[in-house]
């Protein structure tokens, strides 16, 4: 149990210490740049490189491929900018004392999802090791992920960058079969990586690619940021309306989107 537990204190540390320059630079979104870090450091944490297998070694290093990525493309993404909307909202609801309030409603709240989410990594990494039919499967689920939710994030930043894109919604490449090909890639990261821990007969990893189904679908994900983009992007809703919301899937016909429009009066 204690192993278990020093990743949820290595966060919380973590989080504290975020937590204060997130007052000074009044930027709560900065605990969006430690929350694959958390992962990374779980990983270590419980990672034995006495027993390690091949096996041990590849889970390794595959957590390790998507935090320190997924850091590094949101650090470029935020740099220079000002708090992001999400947490401006936050902030405007739990005002006046959003400073303290936020340690314990953004950092310590994210912190603990992060170790409750990385349970996936510490059944993977109490597996034997063995390569079985489960686990080579599950690690081609992990990888797949990877990829596709590097190559949505890589697209998209890609298309933001032409300034002639500016207003326009993305609908090529990754994000012409879904509205969210990069949160469609971390959900089966976090898939793959718990089918590795079933493997090994640790089915309470399943809390992990669970948590963040949710997370991406419910709570931080989809629903939160298509909560009002229609409104800030007209275009968006024929978007919404042509473009599968999650997995990825062929789009509409775009005679079938404009019958669906009249219908609905919009």
């Amino acid at each position: 149990m204690t192993e278990l537990l020093v990743p949820l204190g290595a966060n919380l540390v973590f989080a504290s210490g975020l937590w204060l320059l997130s007052i000074y630079r009044r930027d709560a979104g900065l605990v969006d740049l430690i929350w694959p870090l958390m992962f990374v450091l779980a990983a270590w944490i419980w990672f034995e490189p006495a027993v390690a297998t091949s096996l041990h070694w590849i889970v390794l290093a595959l957590v390790m491929a998507w935090g320190l990525r997924l850091h590094l493309h949101l650090a470029w993404r935020n740099l220079g900018k000002e708090e992001d909307r999400r947490y401006q909202v936050i902030r405007e609801r739990n005002s006046p004392g959003f400073w303290w309030k936020s340690y314990f409603i953004v950092f310590v709240l994210q912190a603990v999802l992060a170790w409750v989410a990385s349970l996936g990594i510490y059944g993977a990494l109490l597996s034997l090791g063995s390569l079985d039919v489960v686990t080579v499967v599950g690690l081609a689920i992990a990888l797949t992920g990877f990829v596709f939710e590097a190559v949505g994030d890589w697209q998209l930043a890609a298309f933001k960058s032409d300034k002639a894109n500016a207003g326009k919604v993305m609908d090529s490449g990754l994000w012409r079969y879904t509205r969210h090909p990069n949160y469609f890639g971390d959900c089966c990261f976090w898939w793959g990586i718990a089918m590795v821990a079933l493997a090994g007969g640790h089915w309470w990893a399943l809390v992990s690619p669970l948590l963040m189904t949710v997370l991406l679908l419910k709570v931080s994900g989809v629903s939160l940021l298509e909560s009002d983009i229609a409104e800030r992007r007209p275009q968006y809703r024929e978007y919404i309306q042509r473009t599968s919301a999650f997995i990825p899937w062929k789009p509409r016909p775009a005679a079938d989107v404009g019958v669906t429009r009249e219908g609905s009066g919009s």
